[in-house]
C-alpha cells in the first residue's frame, strides 16, 4: 500500500514538509516494503497543493500526510477515498512507522476523533482566555468607577474644549501614557462618550491606548532596541491624530 508524504528532501530521513505543495518533494512510499519514489514539486506556490493532490490521486496513494493541508485541498482527496493526515512532523521514516502502528488516526481530517478533539481543545482555550481576561475587565470596571468618582465633568471640560485638533491631541497623549487591550479601550471609550467627551478625543484615546505604551516602553526597548521602540511609538502617536479625524469623518458620512 502506498502513501504520499510532503518532504523537504528526497530521502526517507528527510523532514516532513510543513505545508503540502510548498515542500521540495512528494514521497510515494510503499509502507510494506519501504520502497519509495521521490517526485520533485516544482511549483511556484499557485495551485501547488492541488498539483500535489493530483499526483497522489494518479499514483493511487491511500493516504497523504503533511504538516498542514488546507481544507480546500483535502476535499478532493477525501472524495477519492484518500485519508488525509495533518499536523505531522519529524523524519519521514519515523512518521511511516507511526502510520503503520495506527498512531496518527487522531490527525485525520473528517474523522470523529479529530472533530471531538478540536472541539474540546477550542473550548478549553476559550475558557482559559476568558479566565485570563476576566480579572482585567473587573479591574477596568473598578478603575472606571474611581474615575467617575474623582474626575468631575468640570475637569474633563477643562481638558477637552470641544475643538477637534486640541481634543484629539490631548486624547492621544492620555491614551499613550497607559497601555491596554482593545476590549478595555471600548469600555473606557463608552464611559468617556457618556461624559460628553468629543468623539475625536475618544477615538484618539482608543487608538493610542492599544498602539502606544509609555509605561511599557522600557520593556519594549529591552526586547526590540531603543531605536525601533521609539520610532514605532512616535509613529503610532502621530498617526493616531489623522486616524481619529478620518474615523469621525467616515462615521458622519455613514450616519
Amino acid at each position: 500500500m502506498k502513501i504520499a508524504m510532503a518532504a523537504n528532501g528526497s530521502e526517507l530521513d528527510a523532514e516532513v514538509g510543513h505545508r503540502l505543495g510548498f515542500s521540495s518533494y512528494l514521497l510515494l512510499i510503499d509502507v510494506d516494503t519501504m520502497d519509495f519514489e521521490a517526485i520533485p514539486l516544482a511549483f511556484d506556490g499557485t495551485g501547488a497543493g492541488i498539483g500535489a493532490v493530483a499526483i497522489a490521486i494518479e499514483k493511487n496513494a491511500k493516504a497523504i500526510l503533511a504538516g498542514y493541508i488546507p481544507p480546500h485541498v483535502s476535499s478532493p482527496l477525501l472524495e477519492h477515498d484518500i485519508e488525509v493526515f495533518t499536523s505531522i512532523s519529524g523524519k519521514v521514516r519515523d512518521v511511516v512507522e507511526a502510520y503503520k502502528r495506527g498512531d496518527l488516526e487522531s490527525y485525520k481530517y473528517g474523522s470523529k476523533t479529530m472533530k471531538k478533539t478540536t472541539l474540546l481543545h477550542s473550548l478549553n482555550r476559550t475558557i482559559r482566555q476568558f479566565a485570563s481576561i476576566l480579572p482585567v475587565l473587573i479591574g477596568v470596571v473598578l478603575l472606571i468607577g474611581l474615575f467617575q468618582t474623582f474626575v468631575s465633568k468640570e475637569i474633563l471640560f477643562s481638558l477637552f474644549s470641544g475643538k477637534p485638533f486640541s481634543d484629539t491631541s490631548i486624547g492621544a497623549f492620555l491614551g499613550s501614557i497607559f497601555a491596554g487591550n482593545p476590549i478595555n479601550s471600548y469600555v473606557l471609550g463608552n464611559v468617556l462618550l457618556e461624559l460628553r467627551v468629543s468623539l475625536y478625543a475618544v477615538t484618539a484615546v482608543i487608538v493610542t491606548w492599544v498602539t502606544v505604551g509609555i509605561i511599557q516602553l522600557p520593556a519594549e526597548i529591552s526586547a526590540l532596541g531603543w531605536r525601533f521602540a521609539l520610532l514605532r511609538n512616535l509613529a503610532a502617536f502621530i498617526l493616531a491624530i489623522p486616524v481619529s479625524f478620518l474615523t469621525v469623518s467616515i462615521l458622519r458620512v455613514l450616519t
